[in-house]
């Protein structure tokens, strides 16, 4: 029970979080712009094996909810959080795009990145949504009303939890 309470308070906190004002700046403070030519968000990575979208649905076609998988991949961006970055959707090539938050709510990514390609390291794994988070969701990405309301049926969705981002100036 106390697990549960828990679990329920910081997902409560997560939504209003994301809910508060965005900073006026497209590029969080966190971010470092390397001699590559990429811009990084939360912990580097490097000298990892970075898989292809196929690699990595692959991947999720094995997964079970409950299990978990350290990859590294790379994958345009389907689509970011509207409000201020915290969380966006990755392509790769499976009915559903891959869910990706950031660990411990650390960093945000910019709100205008749909279509880049992206590499994201951290953990994969299958995560029940109910549907509240899931209508958020919806509202974060800019659905409209209607849509938002049908949403009444808990979800089984691709998620991934990012300790760093790496994007393409």
């Amino acid at each position: 029970m106390m697990k549960k309470s828990a679990l329920l308070f910081l997902f409560a906190m997560a939504l209003i979080s994301c809910k508060e004002k965005a900073k006026e700046s497209t590029v969080p403070d966190t971010a470092v712009v390397s001699e590559k030519g990429e811009t990084l968000y939360g912990a580097d990575f490097m000298n990892v094996t970075t898989l292809s979208p196929d690699q990595v649905n692959d991947i999720y076609k094995n997964l079970e909810p409950g299990d978990t998988v350290n990859v590294t991949f790379k994958a345009p961006v389907k689509a970011v959080c509207k409000e201020k970055g915290c969380w966006m959707e990755l392509e790769v090539g499976a009915p559903q795009p891959v869910m990706v938050k950031f660990k411990d709510y650390a960093f945000f990514v910019p709100k205008d990145i749909k279509d880049k390609e992206v590499t994201v390291n951290g953990r994969a794994f299958i995560a029940e949504v109910g549907v509240e988070e899931l209508r958020h969701l919806a509202e974060d990405a800019g659905k409209d009303e209607a849509e938002i309301k049908a949403t009444d049926t808990p979800q089984r969705r691709l998620s991934f939890t990012a300790e760093g981002v790496k994007i393409p100036e």
